[in-house]
């Protein structure tokens, strides 16, 4: 059992002194930061155990950004070669640690293929793995392009970011978070995740849906605060995933993606106004 002392597991938030100004006014009060800590993905496989990412991520629902991570890297495809998913439990371990590290045990003889993921990548909380190389890997990993006929008007895309703003709690206590909503054909949200970083919030949405064996995820919409990365857009591919929007711009590799797999990518989604960017029969007027 993992001990479980009041102040071990880190918090989604800290507590710290602030000192603001106000134009000539000068005051010290409380505020509210968001926690960001390491959180090592680690595969037993055989009775061995091998980290395969370290990535800065704001604490909560870690086993979902593990399941998550690992289903969109292709390092696992059914939820049934799990058998599953623990924090660490090493006695030489600090207690605090342990809940950074998560460890997720494969069935049986089952043995994934990790040598790109030797050299241990660190995934910072802002991007993680990018690069022409990883859109060739996605083309040889036999990933098809999305065919999905779902539809929705373009003033329900307007309204997406807003309702995934609506749904953010911890944002709302120290306005530095990024959001992941998944939303259904209606516009009702389905899952939230908040992070300091946009493919962890994505991770867990997928995670989730991974682990309750609810892929892939047709016929939904994925909304994103802030930019749409080469790896936002592998994720959405991945998890099948038709629509995507983002309130800022996109990027030229997750254009070239989105393009090639036949996602809907819907850059600066704001103020009743969007840029569509591939796949633009799924917005209608």
């Amino acid at each position: 059992m993992i001990p479980r002392e009041a102040d071990a597991r880190p918090g989604r938030t800290v507590e710290t002194r602030v000192v603001t100004h106000e134009g000539s006014h000068r005051a010290t009060r409380d505020d509210s930061v968001v926690t960001e800590e390491p959180l090592e993905i680690r595969i037993v496989a055989r009775g061995a155990t091998q980290t395969v990412a370290v990535t800065m991520r704001t604490p909560g629902n870690d086993f979902e950004l593990a399941a998550g991570f690992l289903y969109g890297e292709g390092v696992v495809r059914s939820r049934d070669e799990i058998e599953g998913i623990t924090y660490c439990v090493d006695p030489d371990v600090e207690t605090r640690q342990r809940y950074n590290i998560v460890n997720v045990v494969l069935r049986g003889d089952r043995a994934p293929d990790l040598e790109r993921f030797e050299r241990h990548f660190t995934m910072t909380s802002s991007c993680g793995v990018c690069g022409r190389a990883q859109l060739d890997a996605l083309r040889d990993r036999g990933i098809a392009p999305v065919q999905d006929a779902l539809s929705i008007p373009a003033s329900l895309l307007y309204a997406l970011p807003e309702r995934m703003r609506e749904a953010q709690r911890v944002f709302s206590a120290t306005g530095g978070l990024h959001a992941a909503a998944l939303f259904d054909a209606g516009g009702d949200a389905i899952e939230v995740r908040e992070d300091v970083g946009r493919h962890n919030a994505i991770d867990k949405i997928v995670g989730s849906a991974f682990l309750a064996g609810r892929l892939p995820l047709a016929s939904r919409i994925l909304a994103v605060s802030g930019r749409a990365s080469y790896e936002i857009l592998q994720k959405s591919v991945v998890a099948r995933i038709p629509i995507l929007c983002a309130v800022s711009a996109p990027s030229s590799l997750a254009v070239e993606l989105a393009r090639e797999f036949d996602v809907t990518l819907c850059g600066f989604v704001r103020a009743g106004r969007a840029n569509v960017y591939s796949a633009p029969e799924r917005i209608t007027a």
